[in-house]
């Protein structure tokens, strides 16, 4: 099948119901929490991916139980999880669960509690149905094609929205605690900014932009994958913001190629094409080409 056939506009009269499907991840997503506090009780063990990826069991353990479960519960759906060998059999399927065991690594090695349970549905290249869970916390970020975004915390939903900020200068920018990259300070001094705020995992920060708590997230190196960005796209749009590459372009999902390429760029959807070009500025300054990424 096609995976790369968009949802366009004109279809949403006849647009499915995602509620099922996230209602589930929820489940899902909150079980699997358990599992990660039981691993948070005791002393990582850190393996690496490469120089900057590490890995614990925690993000294994997460991930055979989320691959197992969907495997079970939506056996005509393809899965891609970061902790599992990509055989692009997904490719044969209009939908497909995106799941990032845990997002945050470094901080839950660094025990400060800043990372997630991300799961992603996407149907046809766009994401759907998106959940977000930081187990430690207990704050659950949920969103469903259509249905608007919100998040779960001390017992009660609450509906999310963007901030209606519009003067670039007051924007609140949100970056990386552990992955900051060298282009964003100067990013920072292009576009005038104030104000920043530290996050660990990619979905704390998108959470961040859907309660109006800030207003843009930049990531411009290639590091991100589908499953960073899976379930905090769908939260973010639905929540009324946007997120794209870093020219502006809709970001596809499962694709052959899960890197993030062109970098990744969020904000409260108000004045988005204007970071964007002083993103690109900077980007095109640094030797970047926007038709071959990083």
């Amino acid at each position: 099948m096609d995976s790369t056939v968009p949802i366009h506009a004109a279809d949403v009269g006849a647009r499915p119901d995602y509620t099922p499907e996230l209602e589930t991840a929820i489940r899902l997503a909150r079980q699997a929490g358990v599992i990660v506090r039981t691993f948070y009780e005791v002393p990582p063990t850190v393996r690496w991916k490469d120089p900057t990826e590490p890995v614990t069991e925690a993000d294994r353990a997460v991930n055979a139980y989320l691959v197992k479960q969907f495997n079970q519960l939506f056996p005509g759906d393809g899965i891609l999880a970061e902790e599992s060998k990509d055989d692009f059999s997904r490719l044969n399927h209009e939908r497909v669960w995106i799941v990032d065991p845990l997002d945050g690594t470094a901080e839950f090695i660094a025990h400060n509690g800043e990372f997630v349970i991300m799961i992603g549905l996407a149907v046809r290249g766009e994401p759907v149905a998106g959940v977000v869970y930081q187990p430690i916390d207990d704050v659950l970020y949920g969103a469903a094609l259509g249905r608007g975004a919100f998040v779960d915390e001390f017992g009660d939903r609450y509906p999310l929205r963007v901030s209606d900020e519009t003067t670039l200068e007051k924007f609140r920018l949100v970056v990386s605690r552990s992955h900051r990259p060298a282009l964003v300070d100067k990013m920072i001094a292009q576009m005038g900014l104030q104000r920043e705020r530290s996050i660990g995992s990619v979905g704390l920060k998108i959470g961040l932009i859907a309660r109006g708590q800030a207003e843009f997230y930049v990531h411009p190196n290639p590091g991100t994958k589908e499953w960073d960005t899976c379930a905090p796209d769908i939260i973010v749009r639905e929540a009324g913001g946007m997120m794209t590459d870093c020219w502006n372009r809709p970001l596809r999902y499962n694709q052959r190629d899960v890197l993030r390429r062109f970098g990744v760029l969020a904000s409260n959807g108000v004045r988005h094409a204007e970071l964007s070009d002083a993103v690109a500025q900077v980007l095109d300054e640094a030797g970047v080409d926007p038709d071959f990424g990083f």
